[in-house]
């Protein structure tokens, strides 16, 4: 690995805003914000809109579309494919 074109990669706290959830990670993303962490140290903090604990397909509220009713609606839209 050549010194000096990579960026610093270095402990980052993730907050997840929607949930009030933070965790912390390694990353190479950067913040001026800090944020005190259980272990006493000062970290950065990046604010995130939305994470694995509040997003619905991982909190399990995810809604199921109607793929069948899509391809139909394409089919008689646009035609069958021919095989």
């Amino acid at each position: 690995m050549q010194h000096g074109i990579h960026p610093a990669y270095g402990p980052v706290v993730f907050r997840d805003r929607a949930a009030g959830h933070a965790f912390l990670t390694r990353s190479t993303a950067t913040s001026d914000k800090t944020v005190e962490w259980e272990d006493g140290r000062t970290y950065p903090v990046i604010d995130v809109e939305i994470s694995s604990v509040s997003h619905p397909f991982y909190t399990g509220t995810a809604r199921v579309l109607d793929t069948a009713g899509r391809v139909e609606r394409f089919e008689r839209r646009y035609g069958k494919r021919a095989r």
